[in-house]
């Protein structure tokens, strides 16, 4: 199969808000007061956490019947450690994004814990945003000046 180019626009429009489109739908992000911002959204990094747990939920649910998971419902709550020192320069040592993620899953299946908890397993190393974290990709910067 070929790849497949996933596209996103971001763009300022206010103060710390941006607005964030993919294909046909739009999200706004922004800072919360006290990072000063508007408090119009989540941020990005809260948006990073949504987006991890949101593709954990995608892979739980797409492959549960196939791994014989009676899956009835999935839920997941996540942790992000950040020092905003970091990003907002006060600390060279301090590390700019997030120093560690932790997932709590919450399941209801009717399958063993021991069942579950290896089909958990299988959602980790099958999840293309934690891979996408956890394996960083190459980056590229393109400069066009208007």
């Amino acid at each position: 199969m070929a790849n497949a180019i996933f596209q996103a626009k971001t763009t300022l429009v206010d103060g710390l808000t941006v607005q964030c489109t993919a294909r046909q739908f739009t999200i706004t992000l922004d800072e919360p007061p006290d990072l000063g911002g508007k408090d119009q959204g989540m941020n990005p990094v809260e948006c990073l956490l949504t987006a991890l747990g949101a593709c954990k939920c995608i892979v739980a649910r797409a492959f549960a019947k196939k791994q014989g998971i009676r899956l009835k419902s999935v839920r997941i709550e996540l942790d992000g450690v950040l020092d905003p020192d970091g990003f907002l320069g006060l600390n060279k040592d301090a590390k700019i994004g997030f120093s560690k993620i932790t997932t709590k899953y919450f399941i209801s299946a009717d399958n063993t814990k021991e069942e579950v908890e290896q089909y958990i397993h299988f959602v980790e190393r099958n999840c293309p945003v934690k891979d996408t974290i956890a394996n960083t990709p190459a980056f590229e910067t393109e400069l066009t000046l208007e």
